[in-house]
């Protein structure tokens, strides 16, 4: 039997915020590798298998939850790319929580310090990503944002295939393929 798709947990992004961090990935992500949209991924490989505890899980944390601010808060150099460092309390604690329930299920890479981040450039040589991280840390303004759900997508080895979205209490809803 075909063991079922990795699944990864992403945060929804208010829609302006969302289409500032996409654009920028569209302009500096190797097109050729920018399968997915601009996202801020909470975790990178959940079981497959556990979907309906892992979507009751974010069923009762998505209900339990208020939209929340975020700061797009510096860009950080990845050696091979850059990314966008993210600041918010609410989305540390909210994370740490589902770590916590799905503990004995993450993969090394998930039991890792979180560092939230949204990835505009990868797999670069070193010199284009230094070139792309200075001009743009020479000029980054603090962006504000808010986090509005939760979204789980099935990983195929390309782009990702949308599995359930989940909005917070109080936000809006965004139909299917929306911000991630």
């Amino acid at each position: 039997m075909e063991e079922p798709t990795p699944l990864i947990l992403t945060l929804e992004l208010d829609p302006a915020t969302f289409a500032v961090l996409n654009g920028l990935r569209a302009a500096h992500f190797p097109p050729e590798r920018n399968l997915v949209p601009a996202h801020l991924t909470l975790f990178h490989a959940l079981p497959g298998a556990a979907v309906g505890q892992i979507t009751a899980d974010l069923v009762e944390c998505a209900a339990g939850a208020a939209p929340f601010a975020l700061t797009i808060a510096a860009v950080r150099f990845l050696g091979r790319g850059v990314a966008l460092e993210v600041a918010s309390p609410a989305l540390v604690a909210q994370r740490q929580e589902l770590a916590r329930r799905w503990a004995p299920w993450l993969t090394p890479q998930d039991r890792q310090g979180y560092r939230p981040h949204v990835t505009i450039q990868n797999k670069v040589a070193p010199a284009r990503a230094r070139q792309l991280h200075d001009k743009l840390a020479a000029c980054w303004q603090p962006l504000q944002g808010r986090g509005e759900g939760l979204r789980l997508w099935r990983y195929r080895g390309g782009p990702w295939e949308p599995a359930s979205h989940f909005p917070f209490a109080g936000s809006p809803a965004h139909p299917a393929g929306a911000a991630p």
